[in-house]
Protein backbone atom coordinates (compact mmCIF):
# COMPACT_ATOMS: atom_id res chain seq x y z
CA UNK A 1 0.00 0.00 0.00
CA UNK A 2 1.59 3.49 -0.73
CA UNK A 3 1.96 5.63 2.33
CA UNK A 4 2.17 9.35 1.89
CA UNK A 5 5.00 11.33 3.05
CA UNK A 6 3.80 15.06 5.56
CA UNK A 7 2.42 16.99 3.04
CA UNK A 8 4.26 20.43 2.39
CA UNK A 9 2.60 23.87 2.47
CA UNK A 10 1.55 24.80 -0.92
CA UNK A 11 4.32 26.00 -2.79
CA UNK A 12 3.00 28.37 -6.51
CA UNK A 13 6.33 27.77 -8.31
CA UNK A 14 6.16 24.08 -7.49
CA UNK A 15 2.12 23.64 -8.61
CA UNK A 16 2.57 25.72 -11.38
CA UNK A 17 5.05 23.17 -12.85
CA UNK A 18 3.33 20.02 -12.43
CA UNK A 19 0.72 18.79 -15.34
CA UNK A 20 -1.10 17.35 -13.12
CA UNK A 21 -2.52 20.79 -11.50
CA UNK A 22 -2.80 22.54 -15.21
CA UNK A 23 -7.09 22.82 -14.29
CA UNK A 24 -6.43 24.88 -11.11
CA UNK A 25 -2.90 26.65 -12.78
CA UNK A 26 -5.69 29.82 -13.60
CA UNK A 27 -6.38 29.91 -9.52
CA UNK A 28 -3.07 29.11 -8.59
CA UNK A 29 -1.49 31.75 -10.54
CA UNK A 30 -3.68 34.32 -8.10
CA UNK A 31 -2.34 33.65 -4.96
CA UNK A 32 -0.57 36.34 -3.45
CA UNK A 33 1.96 34.34 -1.63
CA UNK A 34 3.01 30.85 -0.55
CA UNK A 35 1.36 28.92 1.97
CA UNK A 36 -2.23 28.52 2.79
CA UNK A 37 -4.55 31.47 1.96
CA UNK A 38 -7.28 32.40 4.51
CA UNK A 39 -10.57 31.88 3.85
CA UNK A 40 -10.98 36.06 3.24
CA UNK A 41 -8.86 35.38 -0.06
CA UNK A 42 -10.76 32.39 -1.20
CA UNK A 43 -13.94 34.32 -0.57
CA UNK A 44 -12.42 37.30 -2.68
CA UNK A 45 -12.18 35.26 -5.61
CA UNK A 46 -16.17 35.14 -5.01
CA UNK A 47 -16.37 38.10 -4.96
CA UNK A 48 -14.91 38.06 -8.51
CA UNK A 49 -16.03 35.60 -9.57
CA UNK A 50 -19.76 34.96 -7.82
CA UNK A 51 -21.17 31.41 -7.78
CA UNK A 52 -24.19 29.97 -7.44
CA UNK A 53 -25.27 26.89 -6.33
CA UNK A 54 -28.27 24.75 -7.15
CA UNK A 55 -31.17 26.32 -4.85
CA UNK A 56 -30.00 29.87 -5.62
CA UNK A 57 -27.66 30.45 -3.06
CA UNK A 58 -24.50 32.40 -3.40
CA UNK A 59 -21.38 30.17 -2.48
CA UNK A 60 -19.22 31.73 0.12
CA UNK A 61 -16.47 29.73 2.17
CA UNK A 62 -17.13 29.38 6.12
CA UNK A 63 -15.59 27.57 8.55
CA UNK A 64 -15.89 24.14 9.59
CA UNK A 65 -18.51 23.07 12.30
CA UNK A 66 -17.92 21.46 15.10
CA UNK A 67 -19.52 18.55 16.77
CA UNK A 68 -22.27 16.51 15.55
CA UNK A 69 -24.20 18.52 13.28
CA UNK A 70 -27.85 18.82 12.32
CA UNK A 71 -29.14 17.85 8.98
CA UNK A 72 -29.09 21.03 7.85
CA UNK A 73 -25.50 21.73 9.02
CA UNK A 74 -23.86 19.05 7.98
CA UNK A 75 -21.63 19.41 4.73
CA UNK A 76 -23.51 19.35 1.62
CA UNK A 77 -27.03 19.99 2.88
CA UNK A 78 -25.67 23.21 4.12
CA UNK A 79 -23.76 23.77 0.81
CA UNK A 80 -27.26 23.01 -0.79
CA UNK A 81 -29.71 25.18 2.04
CA UNK A 82 -27.11 28.16 2.36
CA UNK A 83 -24.25 28.10 -0.15
CA UNK A 84 -21.97 27.86 2.36
CA UNK A 85 -18.72 25.40 2.41
CA UNK A 86 -17.18 24.24 5.19
CA UNK A 87 -13.58 24.69 4.53
CA UNK A 88 -11.03 23.70 7.47
CA UNK A 89 -8.00 25.82 8.07
CA UNK A 90 -4.44 25.17 6.66
CA UNK A 91 -6.02 21.86 5.23
CA UNK A 92 -4.94 20.75 1.76
CA UNK A 93 -7.78 18.58 1.35
CA UNK A 94 -10.46 21.71 1.82
CA UNK A 95 -7.86 24.18 -0.09
CA UNK A 96 -8.17 21.50 -3.17
CA UNK A 97 -12.36 21.73 -2.85
CA UNK A 98 -12.19 25.28 -2.70
CA UNK A 99 -9.93 25.39 -5.74
CA UNK A 100 -11.97 23.18 -7.75
CA UNK A 101 -15.30 24.80 -6.85
CA UNK A 102 -13.59 28.23 -8.21
CA UNK A 103 -12.20 26.55 -11.32
CA UNK A 104 -15.57 24.14 -12.00
CA UNK A 105 -18.24 25.88 -10.33
CA UNK A 106 -21.78 24.08 -12.49
CA UNK A 107 -20.20 20.78 -12.05
CA UNK A 108 -19.58 21.36 -8.47
CA UNK A 109 -22.73 22.60 -8.19
CA UNK A 110 -24.50 19.58 -9.90
CA UNK A 111 -22.79 17.38 -7.88
CA UNK A 112 -23.49 18.52 -4.25
CA UNK A 113 -27.33 18.66 -5.70
CA UNK A 114 -27.47 15.17 -6.24
CA UNK A 115 -25.92 14.52 -2.96
CA UNK A 116 -28.62 16.70 -1.39
CA UNK A 117 -31.07 15.04 -3.47
CA UNK A 118 -30.23 11.13 -2.46
CA UNK A 119 -29.67 12.30 1.17
CA UNK A 120 -33.21 13.13 1.37
CA UNK A 121 -34.59 10.55 -0.20
CA UNK A 122 -32.33 8.53 2.11
CA UNK A 123 -33.90 10.01 4.76
CA UNK A 124 -37.31 8.84 3.57
CA UNK A 125 -36.79 5.69 3.06
CA UNK A 126 -34.04 5.26 5.74
CA UNK A 127 -31.90 3.19 2.86
CA UNK A 128 -28.03 3.05 3.07
CA UNK A 129 -25.97 5.21 1.26
CA UNK A 130 -26.97 4.19 -2.35
CA UNK A 131 -24.93 3.91 -5.39
CA UNK A 132 -25.93 7.60 -6.78
CA UNK A 133 -24.37 8.86 -4.02
CA UNK A 134 -21.12 6.65 -4.07
CA UNK A 135 -20.70 7.18 -7.72
CA UNK A 136 -21.05 10.99 -6.78
CA UNK A 137 -18.83 11.18 -4.25
CA UNK A 138 -16.25 8.81 -6.55
CA UNK A 139 -16.21 11.73 -9.13
CA UNK A 140 -16.08 14.33 -6.25
CA UNK A 141 -13.23 12.99 -4.85
CA UNK A 142 -11.48 11.11 -7.62
CA UNK A 143 -12.89 12.08 -11.09
CA UNK A 144 -10.48 13.06 -13.87
CA UNK A 145 -12.68 14.63 -16.94
CA UNK A 146 -11.49 13.01 -19.86
CA UNK A 147 -12.26 15.44 -23.11
CA UNK A 148 -11.75 13.06 -26.20
CA UNK A 149 -12.65 14.00 -30.21
CA UNK A 150 -11.22 10.28 -31.47
CA UNK A 151 -13.84 7.70 -30.47
CA UNK A 152 -11.13 5.45 -31.33
CA UNK A 153 -8.68 6.41 -28.55
CA UNK A 154 -11.49 6.32 -25.99
CA UNK A 155 -12.15 2.78 -26.88
CA UNK A 156 -9.04 1.93 -26.12
CA UNK A 157 -8.85 3.57 -22.67
CA UNK A 158 -12.33 1.79 -21.90
CA UNK A 159 -11.00 -1.18 -23.21
CA UNK A 160 -7.55 -1.00 -20.63
CA UNK A 161 -5.09 -0.97 -23.95
CA UNK A 162 -2.52 1.31 -22.17
CA UNK A 163 0.12 0.55 -24.23
CA UNK A 164 -1.67 0.64 -27.63
CA UNK A 165 -3.39 4.04 -26.19
CA UNK A 166 0.07 5.72 -24.24
CA UNK A 167 2.57 4.80 -26.72
CA UNK A 168 2.02 3.24 -29.85
CA UNK A 169 -0.83 6.11 -30.05
CA UNK A 170 1.05 8.58 -28.36
CA UNK A 171 1.04 11.89 -30.65
CA UNK A 172 -2.92 10.90 -31.29
CA UNK A 173 -3.54 11.22 -27.63
CA UNK A 174 -1.51 14.38 -27.14
CA UNK A 175 -3.20 16.18 -30.00
CA UNK A 176 -7.17 14.50 -29.48
CA UNK A 177 -7.16 13.77 -26.03
CA UNK A 178 -7.22 16.15 -22.67
CA UNK A 179 -7.17 14.79 -19.00
CA UNK A 180 -8.26 17.32 -16.71
CA UNK A 181 -8.53 15.99 -12.73
CA UNK A 182 -11.84 17.26 -11.15
CA UNK A 183 -11.48 15.71 -7.48
CA UNK A 184 -9.97 17.21 -5.06
CA UNK A 185 -8.95 13.84 -3.27
CA UNK A 186 -6.98 13.36 -6.34
CA UNK A 187 -5.38 16.44 -6.36
CA UNK A 188 -4.21 16.08 -3.22
CA UNK A 189 -2.94 12.60 -3.87
CA UNK A 190 -1.27 14.43 -7.10
CA UNK A 191 0.49 16.72 -4.10
CA UNK A 192 3.18 13.61 -4.39
CA UNK A 193 2.18 11.74 -7.29
CA UNK A 194 2.93 7.64 -6.84
CA UNK A 195 3.33 4.61 -9.35
CA UNK A 196 -0.44 3.39 -8.93
CA UNK A 197 -2.51 6.07 -8.56
CA UNK A 198 -5.33 6.42 -10.41
CA UNK A 199 -8.51 8.14 -11.49
CA UNK A 200 -11.71 7.21 -12.06
CA UNK A 201 -12.41 8.69 -15.55
CA UNK A 202 -15.90 10.06 -17.14
CA UNK A 203 -15.45 10.41 -20.60
CA UNK A 204 -17.50 13.54 -22.82
CA UNK A 205 -16.58 13.59 -26.32
CA UNK A 206 -15.42 17.12 -27.41
CA UNK A 207 -14.95 18.45 -30.81
CA UNK A 208 -11.54 18.29 -32.89
CA UNK A 209 -11.17 22.26 -32.34
CA UNK A 210 -11.28 22.16 -28.50
CA UNK A 211 -7.91 21.00 -28.32
CA UNK A 212 -6.90 24.13 -29.82
CA UNK A 213 -9.22 26.81 -27.75
CA UNK A 214 -7.23 28.83 -24.66
CA UNK A 215 -7.61 27.28 -21.40
CA UNK A 216 -10.07 28.61 -19.89
CA UNK A 217 -12.49 28.31 -23.01
CA UNK A 218 -11.77 24.59 -22.49
CA UNK A 219 -11.85 24.58 -18.64
CA UNK A 220 -15.70 26.65 -18.75
CA UNK A 221 -16.79 24.12 -21.68
CA UNK A 222 -16.15 21.00 -19.89
CA UNK A 223 -17.55 22.59 -16.29
CA UNK A 224 -21.16 22.84 -18.51
CA UNK A 225 -20.88 19.59 -20.40
CA UNK A 226 -19.81 17.87 -17.06
CA UNK A 227 -22.67 20.01 -14.85
CA UNK A 228 -25.23 18.97 -18.21
CA UNK A 229 -24.09 15.58 -17.81
CA UNK A 230 -24.49 14.86 -14.19
CA UNK A 231 -28.02 16.82 -14.39
CA UNK A 232 -29.20 14.06 -15.88
CA UNK A 233 -30.69 11.58 -13.69
CA UNK A 234 -30.01 8.48 -15.52
CA UNK A 235 -25.92 9.56 -15.26
CA UNK A 236 -23.56 8.07 -13.02
CA UNK A 237 -26.04 5.64 -11.06
CA UNK A 238 -23.31 2.96 -11.33
CA UNK A 239 -19.58 3.64 -10.19
CA UNK A 240 -19.19 0.93 -13.25
CA UNK A 241 -19.66 4.08 -15.81
CA UNK A 242 -16.23 5.85 -14.87
CA UNK A 243 -13.54 4.18 -16.02
CA UNK A 244 -10.02 3.64 -14.40
CA UNK A 245 -7.39 6.48 -15.60
CA UNK A 246 -3.38 5.06 -14.62
CA UNK A 247 -2.77 9.37 -14.72
CA UNK A 248 1.31 8.39 -14.62
CA UNK A 249 0.58 6.73 -17.86
CA UNK A 250 -0.30 10.04 -19.59
CA UNK A 251 2.29 11.37 -22.17
CA UNK A 252 4.26 13.91 -20.27
CA UNK A 253 2.59 13.84 -16.57
CA UNK A 254 6.00 11.99 -15.38
CA UNK A 255 9.53 11.94 -17.00
CA UNK A 256 9.40 7.69 -16.23
CA UNK A 257 6.68 6.89 -19.91
CA UNK A 258 9.31 8.23 -22.02
CA UNK A 259 10.50 4.39 -22.22
CA UNK A 260 8.27 1.70 -23.63
CA UNK A 261 8.92 -0.56 -21.36
CA UNK A 262 7.29 1.71 -18.40
CA UNK A 263 3.98 0.33 -19.72
CA UNK A 264 5.27 -3.42 -19.22
CA UNK A 265 4.11 -3.09 -15.42
CA UNK A 266 0.89 -4.78 -15.09
CA UNK A 267 0.35 -4.20 -11.86
CA UNK A 268 -0.10 -0.65 -12.76
CA UNK A 269 -1.60 -0.98 -16.07
CA UNK A 270 -4.06 -3.77 -15.80
CA UNK A 271 -5.75 -5.48 -18.31
CA UNK A 272 -8.82 -5.12 -17.31
CA UNK A 273 -11.77 -4.74 -14.44
CA UNK A 274 -11.31 -7.38 -11.73
CA UNK A 275 -14.28 -9.40 -11.93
Amino acid sequence: MHTMNPLPDPNKDTLLHSPLFAPLHPVISRLQSDGFPALAALNAELDQQPIVVESGYTLRFVEQGVGKLAFEAQYEPRCYLTGEVQTRRDNWHDLLNAWVWLTFPRAKAAINLRHYQALMSDAVTESQRGAVRDTSTLVDESGVIVAYADEELAGLLRDFQWKTLFWQRREQVQSSMGFYLFGHGLYEKALQPYVGMTGQGLLLAVVAEFFSWSQPRQLAHLDERLAEYLADPDHCRNTRELSPVPLLGIPGWTTDNQSESYYDNTDYFRPGRRR
